[in-house]
């Protein structure tokens, strides 16, 4: 190929990139989506935890809510009261009210109270365990303590005590719900900090049956539903329920005549860390 010819086809080449540049330009400049350059301030003043406990998938998407006026900071539940208002002070904004919530476990059968039938012997996790005749736990529906749902906390918010329960520490807890999601016997719950009353059983077991595997287990005997207010508590299957749509009508009295602590009023903590295996059925 020639040197002219050569050159011609470069300049060939060179014309038809510019023309090409030129049209990208031309599009860029008339598609181009304006964004709000607080969403990127806003953005870099989140934790970047991405837990989507505020109800949104990710820190971006929580502070373009924020930008958008469609939430507020307090929904954060991983920001501490002066960042939450030093991103309310940046937008012009009240920094609002959350009600804190925490994860819950629906149990407190731990190795002190609640009988193993078998031994399990496996990959040390409750998703292994649960597989393998569900894990070898007398009750089929019960923790079985092996801490997948501590592993799962990126917070460090749950800790496991002596006797086999993860033990939420509500300070901690943003209420991401990825406890929810490891625990393989769908143990974990998120519930509002001020709903006191909880039953930690799901067994649908009653009476001496559900005694004989767990000393803490709901047996069915009804008198929750005979001392709390009309309506609050009723039995299904074996098991008292709360209606938590009348959450204002608890009260401790509920509690009062349980016979096994199923039933009980939380203030905070779920467990105590320090319960060991002298620790009694209502520890």
């Amino acid at each position: 190929m020639s040197t002219a010819a050569l050159l011609a086809a470069v300049a060939i080449l060179g014309g038809v990139a510019l023309v090409f540049a030129t049209f990208i330009a031309l599009a860029d400049r008339k598609l181009k989506v304006w964004e709000d350059p607080r969403i990127d301030a806003v953005s870099g003043m989140l934790p970047a935890a991405n837990c989507a406990a505020c109800g949104y998938a990710g820190c971006r998407a929580f502070a373009e809510a924020l930008v958008g006026a469609r939430t507020q900071p307090a929904a954060c539940t991983v920001m501490n009261d002066d960042a939450i208002q030093d991103v309310a002070d940046y937008l012009g904004v009240a920094a609002g009210e959350a009600v804190k919530r925490v994860a819950r476990l629906l149990c407190a059968g731990g190795v002190d109270v609640a009988m193993q039938q078998a031994e399990y012997r496996g990959y040390p996790t409750c998703a292994a365990a649960a597989a393998v005749a569900s894990g070898g736990k007398g009750c089929t529906w019960g923790c079985l303590g092996l801490g997948d749902c501590a592993d799962a906390c990126d917070f460090d918010a749950i800790v496991m005590n002596a006797v086999g329960l993860p033990v939420v520490i509500p300070e901690k807890c943003t209420a991401c719900g990825d406890c929810v999601t490891a625990c393989p016997k769908d143990l974990f719950t998120i519930m509002p900090l001020d709903h006191h009353l909880l039953v930690q059983c799901k067994s649908l077991l009653a009476g001496e049956e559900v005694e004989a595997l767990c000393r803490v287990a709901c047996n069915a005997c009804g008198r929750c539903v005979q001392d709390a207010a009309p309506g609050l508590i009723h039995m299904e299957d074996g098991l008292a329920v709360i209606d938590y749509s009348k959450i204002e009508l608890a009260d401790p009295k509920a509690t009062s005549r349980c016979p096994t602590a199923a039933i009980v009023w939380l203030e905070g903590i779920q467990f105590p860390l320090e319960r060991s295996l002298a620790g009694s059925a209502r520890a």
